[in-house]
């Protein structure tokens, strides 16, 4: 599988080194990767959608971090846990609502809190934080294979199942596998061809340059339509299943994914199609009680009138442009985790997988 996020040491030893994005803005025409050590050039990459996908933004924020603070020239441990709060503030505020990009700049400063608290100095810390970093990378491998092998028992036995897809939840979100379509990746390998729709995914065109082109690379059977033709293929193509990412999970469920997930949701209900949820651990939000609390990014208005260039609406209309909206947990069939598939009532069994995980799972 591809690798949207990785760390390239310049030598024998992870530091020094910068993180590696491939630039999804130049998908699909071109394959472009980036390398990144400074705080600004890596937080507009986050702004501008180098790199997306809440695993996927996580792991670049933990991997930039240390990348920004492998320079530091402070002498003292105090001085360096300094410099690293400031940097991950800053990172921390480039995108609001996916949850992963908070919880990996946290659990590298809770590793680095450990490590002090053990006497390491500044330069032992640095070690500490690459190895954070490049841990989150390793586990998000992990969590996403699970997530296939989990995924795939949706399909059953059943051989070219279809399924329609909103934005981009595969490898190109993550570390390489994929959310949402890790399921479908599972059920490829394991030869169950599945033939999937992508949704074009309005404004920016996720699905149809991200997702069409990832699944094309692994030899997915896919098919774009634009996303007002979502209700009617559900109405006459049989969709076996409709499977969408996560950017944030609330306790009770809700769920916040690219704007049009709302509504997906909605129709599917409305035509008897089971709707899923694909997230790991690291996407459920247990401070929010429920969608309310979800902050919604909202974007530039010129990616709906002009965007990629074209001018598509008058130049001085009005825009509203979220880049999310919230699906209430009460039209979601099932939530894909990597120990399994989570039913309502999801208060409970969110709970309930979250206590399974090891007592000292990071948060």
């Amino acid at each position: 599988m591809m690798e949207p996020v990785r760390w390239r040491a310049t030598g024998r030893e992870p530091l020094p080194g910068k993180l590696c994005l491939l630039d999804q803005t130049r998908l699909p025409e071109e394959l472009v990767s980036v390398e990144l050590d400074d705080i600004e050039a890596i937080r507009g990459a986050i702004c501008r959608l180098v790199v997306r996908g809440a695993p996927a933004i996580g792991c670049a924020a933990a991997l930039g971090l240390a990348a920004v603070c492998q320079h530091s020239a402070a002498e003292t441990a105090a001085a360096f846990l300094e410099e690293v709060s400031a940097a991950a503030e800053r990172l921390g505020s480039a995108r609001p609502t996916a949850v992963n990009l908070g919880w990996a700049l946290r659990r590298c400063r809770d590793a680095l809190d450990r490590a002090r608290g053990t006497g390491a100095d500044a330069a032992a810390l640095k070690s500490v934080l690459i190895g954070e970093a490049l841990a989150i990378l390793e586990e998000d491998k992990a969590l996403c294979r699970s997530i296939g092998r989990v995924g795939v028992e949706i399909f059953g036995a059943r051989k070219g199942m279809r399924v329609l897809t909103h934005c981009n939840a595969g490898g190109l979100a993550t570390s390489g596998y994929g959310t949402a379509l890790a399921p479908i990746y599972a059920a490829h390998e394991a030869g169950l061809a599945p033939r999937v729709y992508a949704d074009e995914t309005r404004p920016l065109l996720q699905g149809s340059r991200l997702t069409a082109w990832e699944l094309r690379q692994a030899g997915v059977d896919v098919t774009v339509i634009c996303d007002s033709m979502a209700a009617a293929l559900m109405r006459t193509r049989r969709v076996g299943a409709v499977i969408v990412g996560a950017d944030r999970i609330a306790a009770n469920g809700d769920t916040a994914n690219k704007i049009g997930t709302y509504g997906l949701a909605v129709q599917a209900r409305h035509h008897g199609v089971p709707f899923y949820v694909a997230a790991p651990y690291s996407t459920i939000d247990t401070s929010i009680p429920d969608g309310s609390g979800i902050p919604i990014e909202e974007r530039d208005p010129d990616e709906v009138r002009r965007g990629f260039g074209r001018l598509t609406a008058p130049a001085d209309v009005a825009v509203w442009n979220p880049a999310f909206d919230v699906t209430p947990a009460a039209l979601i069939d099932g939530i894909i985790t990597e120990k399994g598939i989570l039913r309502a009532p999801y208060e409970r069994s969110i709970e309930g997988f979250l206590n399974s995980r090891l007592p000292g799972r990071p948060r």
